[in-house]
């Protein structure tokens, strides 16, 4: 069955979420918003997605965290059978574009209402999912919703995080009615003992997200879709370089433990073990040092201390252990031959995650039948998808982005693209939703 999606409705549907935060840039080519988590940006945009679940037939549920779930439950499905899920997040980065986020929220929800109008018959319910705080502009890290759901964090870690302002997560959501489903008179997950709870991607039978790409390789290869195969890993590393800040001027070159300096080596040894990586092993690994925090930070004064971020990502672990390798080498080397007093720790490493083999298939099928071009590639960036599929069978689909521009006003994908993919994501979401005989 082809499942032709209704490309007007999906475009109207993220024009008006994009009114949401919009922030005018006055580049007639730029279309930004900012969405924070909690923000009346966001209560508004959760409610108008609430609203237009129910437009759709679709039950609401709001969990304890500000996850939103709406089902379709069709006369042909088991009410008891597994659900098929797809979606992402409504949330942004400042001044993000349009389309992070809010494309696979309302392409699954265009997904469910092209299966409707249709008339496919699925043996099992579909859902559409829309996570917290995915970007972690406010609170946390990011991909909070999911990591929640999918226990790999705690729900009440999770409310005690405070934003810039020291508001928690918890107020916040109090806040904008969306800390349980009661405020939009929706439903509340519930645990054994009647107390709020999240929702449980565990009990899925699948979950799917589409996502524009957010790099040039559909674009290049003229393809419609993507079809994930990996997720890369994610390793932030924090590194300290210290010595004595000292006079500018009346400290010989001789005499002097320039923490900047040696910071600078730090850097560029990053960087080649990265080149290494990618000439020798594994051409997608990345390893990039994007912060540096100099003190006392003064023209007139020989550095003292610096603070760098490092992020290392690849979908192979071994390239990525080699990268962090390298870097405790370059602190080591930097003791012994300038002096400085070094320090180095890894708070947050994510793993590369696989995505399913089976969904894989569907989607590639129901690209083949919608006479849709899709290639395999791999994504360089996180999504709600990895928490996902530490839990159940989980596969992400990329729509193309124009010169690969994203966290950007001037991000954007062609709404023909848009609507192309989402026939992808709708033909996979009917296929995973029929059970084989």
């Amino acid at each position: 069955m082809t499942l032709p999606v209704d490309a007007d409705r999906l475009r109207a549907d993220i024009e008006a979420n994009a009114a949401f935060g919009r922030v005018e840039t006055g580049d007639p080519d730029a279309h930004a918003r900012t969405n924070r988590t909690g923000s009346e940006a966001n209560r508004r945009a959760r409610d108008r997605l609430v609203e237009r679940l129910r437009a759709a037939g679709l039950d609401v549920a709001v969990d304890a965290v500000g996850n939103v779930l709406g089902t379709w439950v069709p006369a042909s499905a088991d009410p008891e059978a597994a659900p098929v899920v797809s979606g992402s997040h409504l949330d942004s980065v400042p001044e993000g574009g349009i389309f992070d986020g809010p494309l696979g929220v309302y392409a699954a929800l265009e997904a469910v209402r092209a299966m409707r109008d249709a008339g496919a018959e699925p043996d099992r319910p579909v859902a559409v999912v829309s996570f917290t705080e995915e970007e972690g502009g406010s609170f946390g890290n990011g991909l909070l919703g999911s990591s929640v759901a999918t226990s790999e964090t705690a729900l009440d870690d999770a409310l005690a995080l405070s934003n810039a302002g020291g508001e928690t997560l918890g107020e916040a959501l109090d806040r904008i009615g969306y800390r349980g489903g009661d405020a939009v008179d929706a439903a509340t997950p519930t645990d054994d003992d009647g107390d709020p709870t999240t929702l449980d991607p565990a009990s899925w039978a699948a979950f799917y997200e589409l996502h524009i790409e957010q790099d040039t390789t559909l674009e290049g290869a003229g393809a419609a879709v993507g079809v994930v195969t990996t997720i890369t890993g994610i390793t932030h590393c924090e590194a300290a370089i210290e010595c004595e800040a000292n006079h500018a001027g009346a400290t010989p070159m001789d005499e002097r433990t320039d923490a900047l300096a040696a910071a600078s080596e730090f850097v560029l040894d990053v960087e080649a073990a990265a080149n290494e990586v990618v000439a020798s092993s594994s051409p997608s690994a990345v390893g990039t040092v994007g912060s540096l925090s100099v003190a006392p930070n003064a023209t007139n004064v020989v550095p003292g201390r610096v603070e760098a971020g490092v992020d290392i990502r690849d979908v192979e672990a071994g390239s990525m252990e080699a990268i962090v390798e390298a870097a405790r080498d370059s602190l080591a080397r930097l003791e012994r031959e300038r002096g400085v007093e070094t320090a180095f720790e890894r708070p947050f490493d994510v793993a590369p995650t696989p995505m399913s083999d089976r969904l894989r298939g569907a989607a590639h099928g129901a690209a083949d039948a919608a006479g849709r071009e899709a290639i395999d590639l791999h994504s360089g960036a996180a999504h709600d998808t990895m928490r996902v599929a530490r839990v159940t069978d989980a596969s992400l689909l990329f729509a193309p982005s124009r010169d690969g521009i994203s966290h950007n006003p001037r991000e954007w994908t062609d709404w023909d693209d848009c609507a192309a993919a989402t026939e992808v994501l709708a033909g996979a979401l009917a296929r995973t939703a029929v059970d084989e005989r």
